[in-house]
């Protein structure tokens, strides 16, 4: 037997023997280590197991609830398989929205990143064309609908955040780990969430020289210790931890709201967020989607009516280069809301307020709007 057989025969064993402990009901189903989540789910992304195993080790994983020392050998494998790159700045934001989108709002997030650029934030973010459970809009559909390029290779993004008229890009999970991207069909055969969806946000496919900062957003309580503890595992200088609509990076617009972030790799702390405190009065939670935006089924799907992901997309570019320009709305105030918070999380100001003003600034000057191309 050659080496190769041997190892690929050694893999084999070794997920079976993984299986064998995580899968066997709610009472004796054991937890492993580290090294053999990263050993597991490394099998799956090269492809040496079967997807069957493949299928059971995640929803095995998730049914008895993965533990910290799981998670991290699942994010282990996923760095592994990504391509990286360091951008030739000192600082990157690392805009990580949930892969599988929207379809109950219209997001504002993709536009944060030419808003951060003119206020010398170089910043980056990263998705899909379609992951479920949702299978929603995503950054991707809606920066592909204004003429943005989405299928860069990681070194064109990062020459992208180098560029000084520029200063933001983004990259696809195809471009910078096609062996995570290849578990599409896979992902959407298991139907429930697993711990791919929580992990393969914080990839962190481009870095700064010295810094990259994780802006993700949250919605149930016990994903902000999860998503610091795997942040700081990850490398991250800094975490800003948003409770979002659908799990985004926009706040609520009308009703105070919990995050949390950390500094220098150290331990999370919380703090409450008031829109009304940053002059924000809406009505809504979020951008509504509009009235007449066409709507389709999917057949099989529990949500039996979904938005027209390229309607939706068209949409919420409009809305977006709209607020870039100045336009006042839910868009603009949803670009206030979270860009405050990320300067001042990054230190560039030294209150929200304050923050949000400068926002407000670069928004009315429709500068930025120049920034998408």
């Amino acid at each position: 037997m050659n080496s190769q057989a041997s190892a690929s025969s050694d893999v084999r064993t070794q997920m079976r023997s993984i299986i064998q402990r995580i899968a066997t009901g709610p009472e004796l189903s054991k937890d492993i280590s580290t090294e053999e989540a990263r050993i597991g789910m490394g099998a799956i992304l090269d492809n040496a197991v079967d997807p069957v195993q493949a299928g059971i080790f995640l929803i095995a994983l998730r049914m008895k609830r993965e533990t910290d020392e799981e998670l991290k050998g699942i994010l282990d494998a996923v760095r592994e398989a990504t391509g990286h790159v360091v951008a030739n700045v000192d600082d990157v934001v690392d805009i990580a929205d949930p892969y599988d989108g929207y379809n109950r709002c219209l997001p504002a997030s993709p536009f944060l990143m030419p808003v951060l650029a003119e206020c010398g934030v170089p910043a980056i973010s990263h998705g899909a064309h379609a992951v479920g459970p949702k299978f929603g809009v995503t950054h991707r559909h809606i920066l592909d609908a204004v003429g943005v390029p989405v299928d860069l290779s990681p070194v064109e993004a990062a020459e992208r955040l180098a560029d000084p008229a520029l200063g933001w890009s983004y990259v696809d999970q195809r471009a910078f780990c096609a062996p995570l991207h290849n578990l599409v069909d896979l992902r959407s055969t298991v139907v429930k969430r697993q711990a791919i969806t929580t992990i393969e946000v914080l990839a962190r496919p481009i870095h700064g020289r010295k810094h990259t900062h994780l802006v993700t957003g949250y919605v149930h309580k016990p994903y902000p210790r999860i998503y610091a503890m795997l942040a700081r595992h990850a490398g991250f200088h800094s975490a800003l931890l948003i409770r979002g609509v659908e799990g985004g990076v926009i706040p609520s617009l009308r009703q105070k709201g919990i995050c949390f972030n950390y500094q220098q790799m150290s331990e999370e702390q919380s703090f409450e967020v008031d829109p009304t405190a940053l002059g924000i009065a809406q009505s809504v939670r979020a951008v509504p989607l509009p009235e007449d935006l066409p709507q389709t089924t999917r057949p099989g799907d529990e949500i039996a009516v979904a938005v027209d992901v390229l309607a939706t997309a068209q949409a919420a570019a409009q809305a977006g280069i709209a607020a870039l320009e100045g336009a006042q709305g839910p868009t603009y105030d949803s670009l206030v809301f979270a860009g405050a918070l990320i300067l001042w999380h990054l230190g560039r100001e030294g209150s929200l307020e304050v923050a949000a003003d400068r926002i407000r600034d670069v928004l009315d000057s429709g500068k930025a709007a120049k920034r998408v191309r």
